[in-house]
Parts: C-alpha cells; structure tokens; sequence
C-alpha cells in the first residue's frame, strides 16, 4: 500500500517561551518492507533543522529556537509505500531453550533486559510462564504472549499517560496500546526472547475495527530465531501487515518518542495534535 501521512503539533504556551531544543522522530523508515519516497518537515517559528541516526538507526531531526516565542508547530508530511507481510506460522522450529543464542548477537543485547519502562522481575517472569502455558517453540510463544496481553490488559482511551511504566498497566488492566506493546515486551524479554518497541501509525480506512487506526500507534517485534524480527500488535491481537507505517524502534517509548524537547519558560501549556493517513494506493 501506498500512504500519505501528515502529523502536525501545535504547542501554545501561556505566556512568550524561550531556549527550546527538540528532537524529532517523525520520519518513517526505509526497511522491513517499508519504503519512505518523500519527507518534508515544516517548524514555525522557522528554524534550521539538523539531522542525525541514532544509536537504534532512526532517523533523528533536531533543532532550537532560541529567540522567545509564544508557540511552536510541528507539522511532518510523508509519502510511505508498504509490503509488509503477514508470516503464516509457526514458520520457525526453533525452541525455546535456543533463545540464549540470541545474547550473544549484538543486534538483540539491548532487547533482553530491562528499560526505562519495562521490567522484566520475577512477577513478570510468572506472566510469562501462565502466558506460555508449556509452549516450547519461539514463534508461537511469542504469538501466546501476544494474545495473553491482549486478553488481559483492557484497552481504553486516555487511561495512561506517556509516563506511565508498564508495572502501572498491569496492576490497573487496561492502557492505551503503548502500554499494551510494553507489557508484551517485558514478558518476552523475561523468558528471554528479544523484543523491543516500534513506533508508527496505523490505516484501518473507514472502518473502525482496529484499535489506534488513524492515529498514532505502537506495537513490538520479537527476534525469532531463524527467522529474525517480527512485528506483534497486542492492541489488536494481530501481526503488523503492510497497513503499519512503522517510525522507529527502540528499548520502549522513552527511546522512540515522537516529538521531545524542553524550554525555558511557563510550564502552563496546551497541546493539539492532528494526524491523517491516506491511502494513495492499495
């Protein structure tokens, strides 16, 4: 499929800010079946833009206004072609007690262990054996993970916010599908199986089947063995297809964050965000 993508944010502060520094992921990647063909990013008030890959590899763009302002807009506009698609499992033998190789690529280090909002303790290692219920091959343990989340950790609107750890999630069930993505990491991550966050948006039409469809949206990829990352969205209890625009990837949202930055000035401030994604072609 084919998208055009516009994410604009308005920040308006109650009185003129100063010395604000940003740093954007807003442009969509180029790989795992995903190609970017145009990105323009628009910032008032004007200001040179930089740019840079991050340690993970997502596109970075950054920039300051330093003079005082009395708001900021951030308006992202982006022509995306997919071909994602869905692996028909269980498409890897691989079993579980394989999953310690992956310590020792250097690709999957980072995405076994615990982060700035995911835990991987000894009450998330017992998530993950009740997730597992004795399954011993990586694909579909992964898979039983991913329908356990989506089973137990209700999704509702506005529940959360981007602070709020996965330990949070858990104990009230229910978030938005950032937390969803994040419980389901730190389960795999506890039985250690790699996995790690992606940020993105997701095209659902005019229909109103899927969960976080026109809007942004996060899900996870597990590393299978044999078969390498593969996407998992718990919101939704399905594979990512070629209707996810997928952002960036990293430990957790902290990692990943769409727009982050700080200033100087009033803390007292509104934040207006407007997102829509076309399809050009299916």
């Amino acid at each position: 499929m084919k998208f055009e993508i516009v994410h604009r944010t308005h920040y308006q502060y109650a009185s003129p800010v100063s010395e604000s520094f940003n740093e954007l992921r807003l442009q969509p990647t180029s790989s795992d079946g995903q190609n970017c063909h145009s990105f323009v990013l628009r910032i008032l008030p004007a200001t040179r833009l930089s740019h840079y890959l991050d340690f993970y590899l997502n596109f970075v763009h950054y920039f300051e206004v330093n003079e005082p302002h009395p708001s900021l807009s951030i308006e992202a506009i982006s022509t995306v072609s997919t071909s994602r698609k869905v692996i028909q499992g269980p498409s890897s033998k691989a079993t579980m007690d394989r999953v310690g190789e992956c310590a020792r690529l250097e690709q999957c280090y980072d995405f076994i262990q615990g982060s700035q909002m995911v835990s991987v303790g000894p009450e998330i290692w017992r998530m993950g054996k009740d997730a597992l219920a004795g399954e011993n091959h990586v694909w579909t343990a992964a898979h039983k993970v991913m329908e356990y989340v989506h089973r137990e950790i209700e999704y509702v609107t506005d529940s959360t916010s981007v602070e709020t750890h996965m330990t949070e999630a858990i104990a009230q069930k229910r978030g938005v599908c950032q937390d969803l993505a994040h419980v389901m990491i730190g389960i795999c991550r506890s039985m250690r199986i790699p996995a790690r966050y992606v940020s993105g948006y997701l095209y659902n039409g005019t229909a109103d089947k899927l969960i976080g469809s026109q809007a942004s949206h996060a899900w996870c990829e597990a590393f299978i063995p044999d078969l390498g990352w593969c996407s998992f969205d718990p919101t939704n209890n399905q594979q990512a297809d070629d209707r996810y625009v997928k952002l960036a990837a990293g430990r957790d949202y902290a990692d990943v964050a769409p727009v982050k930055g700080n200033y100087k000035g009033t803390p007292e401030k509104s934040m207006d965000v407007e997102l829509r994604v076309t399809a050009l072609e299916s």
